[in-house]
């Protein structure tokens, strides 16, 4: 091994010759012209790789500079009109070593040396036979990067090389210093420019949707993040809520804004830098586990709008490289606090524009008819159920005079309207016969001054029409005694078409009351129709919600039909949802019983869509709308099964296979109900559930799934395991019990014949 290391003023020089002494004196001079005629970096580091391999007569030269922000030593080289940068961490090879030590070094068997990597020469078919490296250093003593020579041409190199490479990069250490500063202040200052700019732009959009999106966009980009989020505060529900692009559309998240670390730095208003999530106790894996996504790190940071008050937080997660620095903490929250402006006033326009949306949503959906008038009584908004009474178009009403309007006999409602204003206080009108546009109804009208919210600045006025011709008065008797469905086309359109018999597709639902005649005998006769009364009045909202018709009632049973008399393109859907509701209003009303220390009830579903007959069946006498066919029949059963499945809600095959929609649901039987002799396929509906009635129901359903899959294949014992599974996973889980029941049963006494899966129900 043949290695030397020098420092870069050994002890002792010797005298050089004259001319030696004038060619280095003259290499000296070219360095500093050439370094002072350069323009920019690549200029002085060209100049003197080629001085350097000229003077030292060597193969290659290569210049390194320090790059303090990474800890990499850089070079540029020049290909064509392309300039191509080198880069290479700071501590390994000769030239890490050397800026590392301040050491110069010689060495004449490169391939001897541990510190050089012979992997190079291998990949590229160059022999590196001997190497001079040099630190380059300021007059202060700091070390600002190497000079690396390879292959002396003719020989190795020597003391006097080494001295005349130390004095060259002497020579142009201050020129490359100024350079480099030069080089980093304008990169600093475009990227200064290049964020003043974006945070202009990104000022200047008002959508709020829009505003994240790309807020996290930049920010994603800036911090070399996997991902970001925007959370925003909802000072109404007092939560955090950020909005998601899905597709086209955008979806909304939203969560109390003191959970989890987002809730934490909003809470306490401090940033949060972790770099191993998952060994913090703070961080909640269970969204890594439903999306799939692996968080390592997180940096989440408050957003504080120029009062100082913390209206958000930013939280930015996997560093593409590595942890979040200090430094990516800074720069977070500058961009933040630079955009903050921005989001609250994007902010407080999409509450504006939610609230004037919600609303005209309000206005639109009312049955009443409402005018609003400016403070002059010109209209300003008119509903559609106030068209529809007044029998014309938004062009003949809005913008126009109100006074214009009325009829000779309804012109005392301008001094009614006068009147409100003054007093502040409302007016009723009932029952009159009233003129407008025309048209001549009897209505119920209502006046109401409208002020701003500081009761000073009058706005104008709302007019609220209530329609009770004939036509409705009626509609509202009969409607008390049939579905107000049926009421309202036998009154719009005669009725002609309900009278007789038609095949329909229609959902059957079945509901019945568990413990009904536990009830009766408590309460005796009036409390059991109080009862009933209430219990019906709830049951009853959640079907007409869903456009379902009230077919009767039975007792303490519900039936009722969806698709009939008029379809719709989701009528499973509808019953589904209606049935949700059901149970979860029933819940609802038992904690209120059980404060006032009244009995609570449960109650089972059946769900079948079938094609049914439809019409009006009975007598001269008496006459009934109703449904009929083995379809009802089934739905009937199914709500009898719910309790020997411990369910709630049970759909038939036909049912689920009709869904638009996605719901909660597991496959629990092929069963053939009573009177019937072919299995049908029974789900049980769980959407109605929460993590508190339902502990784990992702990984209940699952394991079922799989259970189930061993119980219709005959392995009783593998089975018997995954319903214990879930029963540990939900000990509240009544199926999951039955089928240990039956697996027990059916271990001890196997099926005759062929076992197909399909259980036979011995009762109703």
């Amino acid at each position: 091994m043949n290695i030397e290391s020098k420092k870069r003023k050994p002890s002792g020089k010797k005298k050089l010759s004259k001319s030696l002494a004038l060619r280095r004196a003259q290499t000296l001079l070219e360095v500093s012209a050439r370094c002072a005629a350069a323009n920019d970096l690549v200029g002085v580091l060209h100049a003197l790789v080629d001085i350097t391999a000229r003077t030292l007569g060597c193969d290659r030269g290569t210049l390194f500079l320090n790059d303090a922000e990474t800890g990499e030593l850089y070079s540029r080289v020049a290909q064509g009109d392309l300039i191509r940068e080198i880069r290479i961490l700071n501590n390994s090879g000769f030239a890490g070593h050397v800026f590392q030590t301040g050491e110069s070094v010689i060495t004449h068997d490169p391939y001897a040396d541990p510190r050089f990597n012979r992997q190079v020469d291998d990949w590229t078919g160059y022999k590196t036979r001997n190497i001079i490296c040099v630190p380059i250093r300021l007059a202060s003593g700091e070390i600002i990067g190497v000079m690396q020579c390879l292959n002396k041409t003719h020989g190795s190199f020597s003391d006097d090389d080494l001295e005349l490479l130390q004095d060259m990069t002497a020579q142009a250490a201050v020129a490359l210093s100024s350079l480099h500063f030069v080089e980093r202040t304008e990169k600093l200052r475009q990227k200064e420019m290049k964020f003043i700019g974006l945070v202009s732009e990104i000022s200047q959009e008002f959508d709020l949707s829009r505003l994240l999106q790309r807020v996290v966009a930049e920010t994603t980009k800036m911090l070399n993040a996997e991902r970001a989020t925007i959370f925003m505060y909802d000072s109404t529900t007092k939560t955090l809520f950020s909005r998601v692009s899905a597709g086209s559309e955008i979806a909304e998240i939203r969560f109390p804004s003191h959970l989890g670390i987002a809730g934490e730095v909003f809470t306490e208003g401090k940033s949060l830098n972790i770099p191993h999530a998952y060994a913090d106790l703070r961080f909640n894996p269970s969204f890594d586990r439903q999306t799939g996504f692996f968080t390592r790190s997180i940096l989440c940071v408050p957003i504080l709008n120029k009062h100082g008050v913390i209206i958000g937080v930013t939280q930015v997660l996997n560093k593409q490289l590595g942890v979040f620095t200090q430094e990516d903490e800074q720069r977070l929250k500058a961009f933040t606090g630079q955009v903050a402006i921005a989001l609250e006033n994007s902010k407080l326009f999409d509450d504006v524009q939610r609230v004037k949306s919600y609303n005209e949503s309000i206005l639109q959906s009312m049955s009443n008819g409402v005018i609003t008038l400016d403070a002059g009584s010109k209209i300003v908004t008119c509903n559609s159920a106030a068209l529809k009474i007044w029998n014309g178009k938004a062009t003949a009403f809005v913008g126009k005079p109100l006074a214009e309007l009325l009829g000779e006999n309804s012109q005392w409602l301008n001094e009614s309207i006068s009147s409100a204003k003054e007093t502040g206080e409302s007016g009723y009108f009932p029952d009159i016969q009233f003129m407008l546009g025309g048209t001549e109804k009897s209505v119920n009208v209502s006046v109401m001054p409208l002020r701003a919210a500081d009761h000073e600045k009058e706005l104008g006025a709302m007019l609220m029409f209530e329609d009770i011709s004939a036509e409705k008065r009626m509609k509202s008797t009969m409607s008390r005694y049939m579905d107000p469905t049926i009421a309202a086309q036998m009154l719009e359109g005669g009725g002609s078409d309900l009278l007789g018999g038609a095949n329909k597709e229609a959902t059957i639902m079945f509901t019945d009351v568990r413990g009904f005649t536990t009830i009766t005998e408590e309460y005796g006769a009036q409390g059991t129709v109080s009862f009933l009364n209430e219990y019906f009045t709830l049951m009853v909202e959640c079907i007409n919600r869903q456009g379902g018709m009230l077919d009767k009632f039975i007792g303490d049973a519900i039936m009722a039909c969806f698709g009939l008399p008029a379809a719709h393109e989701d009528d499973p859907d509808r019953a589904v949802k209606a049935a949700i509701s059901m149970i979860r209003e029933m819940w609802d009303w038992n904690a209120v019983r059980r404060e006032k220390g009244l009995k609570t009830v449960d109650m089972g579903i059946g769900l079948n869509t079938d094609t049914v007959v439809s019409g009006n069946i009975g007598s001269p006498r008496r006459m009934d709308y109703t449904v009929i066919g083995d379809g009802v029949n089934l739905a009937s059963r199914l709500e009898s099964a719910c309790k020997a499945y411990s369910a709630h809600i049970l759909a038939s095959e036909s049912t689920i296979l009709k869904l638009r929609g996605t719901y909660r649901h597991r496959d629990i039987d092929l069963v053939v109900v009573k009177g019937k002799t072919q299995p049908v396929r029974v789900y049980e509906i769980l959407d109605y559930h929460d993590n508190d009635t339902f502990p784990n129901m992702v990984d209940v359903m699952t394991r079922f799934g799989d259970a189930m899959q061993a119980y219709r294949a005959g392995h009783w014992q593998r089975a018997r395991a995954g319903f214990e599974l879930c029963l540990k996973l939900n000990p509240k889980d009544g199926l999951s019990q039955t089928y240990i029941d039956r697996c027990d049963y059916l271990e001890t006494h196997p099926p005759v014949g062929e076992w197909n899966g399909v259980w036979v129900m011995k009762e109703k």
